[in-house]
């Protein structure tokens, strides 16, 4: 094998393979990088049996061939080289990679690509279209509120239904919830539920422009994605989602609407004050007021008070405040609703004007 290609094109995608391998599998053929040359084009694979990705660079291919090497040393190198062309040869079971001018050579001991694992495919007749745009504003308005507590595996994604002719996401670690639904012609009526793992949602949506379509399917526990030059897939989460819909207020009384910009400015600064386990602060509504504050502590506090919409009772509650910043910073409108009943029950976060999406969060004990 042997082909020359420029160094940011093939660093760029061996960076995303390594997000990708698990550093603490034991079997090293899984710390490998599959590269196949052939017809100009440069095959990249990587898999850490869970999540599987692919994908194609242009390369000027001097002699086709398939090889597997260490990816983290790979990288290093990557980083390490001048721009320009870098050349990349097999001989003697080590990939040697040399500058432009030759005066930087590296060698790497590589591994049969016949140990390396089939990465999993499925037939294109399965895949159905998904805007790209929508799909990774899904993505932004959920991924954020997944558990990480994985005594919890169920809540380690985010779940993904069919509802009449809407894509439905949801997202909640049992304190806080993020939900999403947008209306799309081209599901298949036999779509599976399922529960997607957060880490292959990121790496979609750190890949993706935003433009054009993904190609999805879901199939065999697997889900799979294709766009660009990339294919994707990940092994799905497999167990019973908690039921969302119990969690979803019917009915909200009361209703304060403050600007976002000067909402989050204002957590900002009083959080610097904040028990950093705990995370609680306090928001109290009043007529046309709302303050937010800290609890008294060996260090002080903190309190601002900033002008809203809002006419009803005075009202209390306390809440980890990064469940209020993660959910409003990727609201894209100005302003933005909380909607409550009661102290210790579910605060609803909404962008006003409403968009197809909210996020419930539950208040702690005062």
């Amino acid at each position: 094998m042997k082909f020359r290609c420029n160094k940011n094109s093939i660093l760029n995608e061996i960076s995303i393979t390594q997000d990708i391998i698990s550093s603490k599998n034991t079997l090293s053929i899984l710390s490998n990088v599959l590269l196949e040359a052939n017809n100009n084009l440069l095959t990249i694979k990587a898999t850490d049996l869970k999540i599987g990705f692919e994908t194609q660079i242009p390369v000027s291919v001097e002699e086709s061939g398939i090889t597997t090497v260490f990816c983290d040393k790979l990288l290093g190198i990557l980083r390490t080289m001048p721009e320009g062309d870098i050349s990349f040869s097999v001989e003697k079971q080590k990939l040697i990679i040399s500058s432009e001018n030759n005066n930087i050579i590296f060698q790497l001991k590589v591994i049969d690509a016949e140990k390396f694992p089939s990465l999993k495919s499925i037939s294109d007749n399965n895949y159905f279209t998904v805007p790209q745009k929508d799909f990774i504003e899904m993505i932004t308005q959920t991924s954020f509120a997944v558990s990480d507590d994985e005594t919890r595996y169920f809540m380690n994604g985010v779940f993904l239904e069919k509802k009449e002719n809407s894509f439905v996401m949801v997202a909640t670690d049992g304190r806080r919830l993020s939900f999403i639904k947008k209306e799309l012609d081209s599901i298949p009526e036999n779509m599976e539920s399922s529960i997607i793992p957060v880490k292959v949602l990121g790496l979609i949506k750190k890949l993706a422009a935003g433009e054009g379509e993904f190609l999805v399917a879901i199939s065999d526990k697997t889900f799979f994605i294709k766009f660009d030059n990339n294919k994707i897939y990940s092994n799905l989460i497999e167990g019973q989602f908690p039921n969302y819909q119990r969690v979803i207020p019917e009915k909200q009384e009361q209703v304060a609407v403050i600007s976002k910009e000067e909402f989050l400015s204002a957590l900002r600064r009083v959080s610097v004050l904040v028990e950093q386990k705990s995370k609680r602060v306090l928001m109290r509504f009043y007529d046309g007021s709302a303050d937010i504050y800290t609890e008294e502590t060996e260090i002080g506090t903190a309190k601002e008070t900033l002008s809203c919409e809002y006419s009803g009772p005075d009202f209390t509650m306390v809440i980890n405040y990064v469940y209020l910043q993660e959910p409003i910073k990727v609201m894209e409108e100005e302003d933005v609703s909380f909607k409550f009943t009661d102290p210790s029950k579910a605060l609803t976060i909404s962008s006003v004007p409403e968009h197809d999406y909210f996020h419930i969060v539950m208040p702690m004990q005062v």
